[in-house]
C-alpha cells in the first residue's frame, strides 16, 4: 500500500489492489468520469475478482478516488493492456492516474512486462495524455495503429479506438 498527501493537508491516497467489495465503487467511479465506457457492476466484480494483480485502487477516508483496470493478454508474456484509467473529478490535476500506472507496473508478479498497450479514442485527450507522460516518464517509444474501426461497434455511436503501444522499456525505467 502507498501512501501520499497533497501539499494542502489533504487525507493520504492509498493505492492497493481490488477485492470484490468495490465492484460497486468501481461502477459508480466509471460513471463520474465520461468518456469512459460504463460497464456493468457484474464486470466490474469480476475485475476484482479475477484481476486483483493487475488492477489498482486508490482511495482516501472519502472513499474510491481512482482505479486502474488492465490485464495479460493471452500468449503476451511482457504485454501489459490497460483497459480503463478513471479518476475521480475530486482528485484530478494531482497526477493520480500516472502515479497508479507506475505503482502497478512495480509490482513484483509483472516484472516481465515490458510493453503496455491500450486503446484510446482521439476525442479523448486526457488518456492520451496520461500515456504520453506514462512513454516519457518510461523513456519508450509510444506508437499507435488502428485496432477497433468506429463500424466496428455497430449501431452504437462510438468513435474508433486506435491501439496505443508504449515499450519495449526496461525495469531499471519503471521505478
Amino acid at each position: 500500500m502507498t501512501q501520499g498527501s497533497d501539499s494542502l493537508g489533504a487525507p493520504p491516497i492509498r493505492l492497493r489492489p481490488p477485492d470484490r467489495a468495490d465492484g460497486p465503487a468501481l461502477h459508480l467511479l466509471v460513471a463520474h468520469c465520461p468518456p469512459l465506457d460504463l460497464n456493468s457492476v457484474y464486470l466490474y466484480l469480476l475485475l476484482t475478482e479475477h484481476f486483483p494483480q493487475t488492477c489498482i485502487v486508490a482511495e482516501d477516508d472519502r472513499g474510491v478516488l481512482g482505479m486502474v483496470s488492465a490485464y495479460l493478454p493471452p500468449q503476451q508474456d511482457e504485454v501489459l493492456f490497460v483497459w480503463q484509467v478513471a479518476v475521480h473529478p475530486r482528485a484530478r490535476g494531482l497526477g493520480l492516474g500516472l502515479r497508479m500506472l507506475r505503482q502497478l507496473l512495480q509490482r513484483r508478479g509483472l516484472r516481465p512486462i515490458r510493453w503496455v498497450e491500450t486503446t484510446v479514442g482521439p476525442g479523448n485527450q486526457a488518456s492520451r495524455r496520461l500515456f504520453a507522460r506514462l512513454a516519457d516518464h518510461l523513456q519508450a517509444p509510444m506508437r499507435e495503429s488502428a485496432l477497433f474501426d468506429a463500424a466496428l461497434f455497430g449501431a452504437q455511436a462510438h468513435e474508433a479506438e486506435p491501439l496505443l503501444r508504449i515499450g519495449p522499456f526496461s525495469l531499471s525505467a519503471v521505478n
